[in-house]
């Protein structure tokens, strides 16, 4: 039985969206395409296991899936399939390493398992905004093969007032059934320092976190970003397996981040000059600022980008940043 990659990567998305209609409507297109083939026994098995599964779909409880977000937990989770490679990220070398180490662990995770370890699963990313952190969490769910949920904790915090500790309950009941990547971004909105939050509900949400992080399943990853790790209680730190710093990028890998937006348009820059100047911007704010010089070299029916057209972009970003 074969199914096209077109099938297998509609199968995907769909099943990363939670669209289970979209996801049997494809399986049964590989069975009739196995059919035609002559694979009617593998046709059969198929459309029998899609029957089965239907079945079991209907009578499963009525807990909300978080693969694929409806009623009052849509407002806290975005679900995402995201295609950003490891590649695609540019960071020191250590902060690559930790990356990869992940990367490798969760897709030994049996091995390891079965020798009683767990594979790192709770990672907290702390640095500037723009940085990576989020670019992180992506290329775990590219890498992984798995979709990328975003919980955003500021409608966590205002919107549930006063059930926010069972709706972190509904979630980490979602990491518990739907492996995935979690990405908790604005964490320190939630994991603020006790002593100024040392009252009722906040106390109440801040521990309750703790008890589900430390209970949370290795099969999935939990992500948690912040701008601003100097709010974290640190009783937050000791629950997570790995801490990871992101800075402002430095000249070479500022020049990375434009050469692999700009591609053949930066052909004719010369990069030696890009790099002598201290712009003290973010990779994100890197990234806007050649999309705007390319934007602007396209108009201009330029065929490249010039090295003065990028250096008017970066000191226009520079200074609306405030950098």
């Amino acid at each position: 039985m074969t199914a096209s990659a077109e099938h297998i990567k509609a199968m995907v998305r769909s099943h990363a969206s939670g669209d289970d209609a979209q996801f049997y409507a494809i399986a049964l297109q590989v069975a009739a395409r196995s059919a035609r083939q002559g694979h009617q026994k593998a046709a059969t098995e198929l459309k029998e296991l899609i029957d089965d599964a239907r079945n079991k779909g209907r009578a499963t409880s009525s807990v909300t899936s978080i693969a694929k977000p409806r009623g009052e937990i849509a407002d806290l989770v975005t679900a995402t399939f995201p295609e950003t490679h490891l590649s695609d990220l540019v960071a020191p070398e250590s902060v690559l390493s930790a990356i990869a180490q992940v990367i490798s662990e969760q897709r030994q995770r049996h091995h390891l398992e079965s020798n009683g370890f767990d594979p790192i699963h709770r990672l907290l990313l702390e640095g500037p905004p723009g940085t990576g952190k989020t670019m992180t969490a992506s290329v775990l769910a590219t890498e992984l093969s798995l979709p990328l949920l975003t919980i955003r904790l500021d409608a966590v915090l205002s919107k549930f007032l006063g059930e926010t500790s069972s709706k972190l309950r509904v979630l980490f009941d979602g990491v518990a059934q739907q492996r995935a990547v979690y990405l908790f971004d604005e964490f320190d909105a939630l994991g603020g320092h006790r002593a100024g939050n040392d009252v009722g509900e906040a106390r109440r949400i801040l521990n309750s976190f703790l008890v589900f992080l430390e209970q949370s399943s290795p099969e999935s990853i939990l992500v948690a970003a912040t701008n601003h790790i100097e709010l974290l209680d640190r009783a937050l730190f000791r629950r997570f397996d790995i801490a990871i710093s992101y800075e402002l990028p430095n000249a070479d890998e500022t020049v990375r981040v434009l050469k692999k937006r700009l591609g053949s348009l930066g052909r004719g820059i010369k990069w030696p000059a890009i790099k002598s100047n201290q712009f003290g911007l973010s990779h994100a704010e890197l990234v806007k600022a050649a999309e705007a010089a390319a934007k602007r070299s396209l108009l201009s029916k330029e065929a490249l980008v010039t090295t003065e057209g990028l250096m008017a972009a970066l000191n226009q970003r520079r200074e609306s940043s405030g950098a």
